[in-house]
């Protein structure tokens, strides 16, 4: 995904010369494309967050369009005071792009696990909230964010994430895998996990559609209205606190709705990790395993209530 983004940037910015790439000394194998094609438009700040999100807040006040790529947490959380008031209180174009979703950096321990990313960002007025699943929607991400007004989070998994076949329209919730007795949403790095726990559900018998919230702000609140409308459950899946993310985005639409619907919450819980190994040894431990198997027994659970 990390490769993806920067031939997309490169791609645009070969036909747009306001687009500028900023790193707080990260990126090394992935961004020296870019610098080497257009070194008069690449900054290595150094190991500087903070400042990278202020030069990047001049340069977008000046009509750039600048792009901070950094790790997740770096880019949240160290910096988000320059966000809050440089990037998204100016209204500018800034992009800040995390790169490390959730526990993709798991052997680094807490300090780089980025679980609390989305709910930061969300929370912040003019801010919109992007984290694609695969490689379709990076790409065409990356494509929107250099029209896009205002400032940008843009989430990125580590590497190895697939490619998927689907329409992948900024403020709007992909159908990845159609289906019709349940709703299975997923954000960000869990668009794989649940694509494969769809096609086993479906094979033992459980019509499930696979979507992906790649943009979290805007949120598709429609997408979230009709399956309310029609009754049918949902569940949310991410690989981020259980507060703040997809399942308070998902929650707060169906809230409102003023009807019932039963939602399965599959995230972080309200804890932090101290657990040591891979990322998907980690997403275990933290309860982000055997999703077709907790899909199933929630829809078992909603055939015996309606007994």
């Amino acid at each position: 995904m990390r490769k993806t983004f920067a031939n997309a940037l490169m791609s645009m910015a070969e036909k747009d010369s306001r687009i500028w790439l900023l790193t707080p000394d990260v990126g090394f194998s992935v961004l020296e494309g870019f610098a080497e094609k257009f070194p008069d438009r690449f900054l290595n700040v150094g190991i500087a967050e903070q400042n990278a999100v202020g030069i990047a807040a001049g340069l977008a006040l000046s009509g750039k369009i600048p792009y901070v790529y950094t790790m997740a947490p770096f880019a949240c959380e160290r910096t988000f005071e320059q966000v809050k008031i440089d990037a998204a209180y100016m209204n500018s174009n800034v992009r800040i792009v995390g790169i490390g979703a959730g526990f993709s950096y798991g052997p680094a321990g807490a300090t780089h696990h980025a679980i609390e990313d989305i709910a930061i960002m969300r929370s912040l007025p003019n801010m919109a909230v992007v984290a694609p699943g695969d490689l379709s929607e990076t790409k065409a991400l990356v494509r929107y964010s250099v029209v896009h007004s205002g400032p940008m989070y843009i989430r990125l998994g580590k590497n190895g994430e697939p490619e998927y076949e689907h329409d992948v329209e900024f403020g709007k919730i992909s159908e990845v895998i159609k289906g019709g007795s349940c709703a299975v949403i997923s954000t960000s790095t869990m668009l794989e996990d649940c694509y494969d726990a769809c096609l086993e559900l479906k094979s033992e018998g459980i019509d499930a559609m696979c979507l992906s919230a790649h943009t979290l702000k805007p949120f598709d609140e429609e997408r979230i209205v009709d399956l309310v409308s029609r009754g049918i459950p949902i569940v949310t899946v991410e690989e981020h606190n259980v507060i703040g993310g997809l399942y308070s985005a998902v929650s707060e639409t169906a809230v409102r709705t003023g009807r019932g619907v039963r939602i399965l919450p599959i995230a972080v819980p309200d804890a932090f990790s101290h657990f040591v190994g891979s990322q998907k040894h980690i997403r275990s431990r933290m309860g982000l395993g055997c999703l077709s198997v907790r899909i199933a027994d929630f829809m078992r659970s909603i055939a015996v209530g309606s007994v």
